[in-house]
């Protein structure tokens, strides 16, 4: 069974607390408009009018040409970290999103891609995850590929 898994709590505490994001800037203080703001923490989307921060995130640990680096949105306050073996709050909003599976490596696991509509998120992870080639899968935007969620083997 799949595990959606969110950002740790502590680069999350480290960027709320002005720690740098992977180009070297201040997370940006912003008011959510409401209107497509996914925290990659809690895995909700942003209320209107609630603070949020704007940073760049690179969801690998070593830079290497497969590390894509992109935006990402965080509750400003404090906030429950998110994830588990359901779908995600943040993978509703959007009619598709872009997965891809990644090996041990951090490189892609080409043929794993495919853009897909929201509904086949289950069953499509469960198929990639089936794969003993793929450690774990990026799921991202399908419009501007930013990074939403990482999806492990429940081992």
């Amino acid at each position: 069974m799949p595990v959606f898994r969110a950002i740790s709590t502590e680069i999350v505490d480290a960027y709320r607390s002005g720690g740098l994001d992977v180009f070297g800037n201040i997370p940006e203080r912003q008011i959510s408009d409401g209107n497509g703001n996914p925290c990659r923490h809690c895995l909700r989307e942003i209320p209107k009018g609630v603070e949020m921060l704007v940073s760049a995130l690179k969801p690998f640990a070593e830079t290497q040409p497969y590390a894509e680096v992109g935006p990402i949105f965080l509750c400003a306050a404090p906030c429950q970290r998110g994830g588990g073996p359901d779908v995600s709050e943040i993978l509703t909003t959007s009619p598709d999103y872009l997965v891809k599976g990644h090996c041990v490596q951090d490189r892609i696991v080409y043929g794993t891609g495919a853009v897909i509509e929201a509904p086949e998120i289950t069953d499509r992870v469960s198929e990639i995850l089936a794969d003993p080639g793929v450690a774990y899968i990026h799921i991202r935007s399908a419009l501007n590929t930013c990074y939403q969620v990482r999806v492990d083997r429940d081992d």
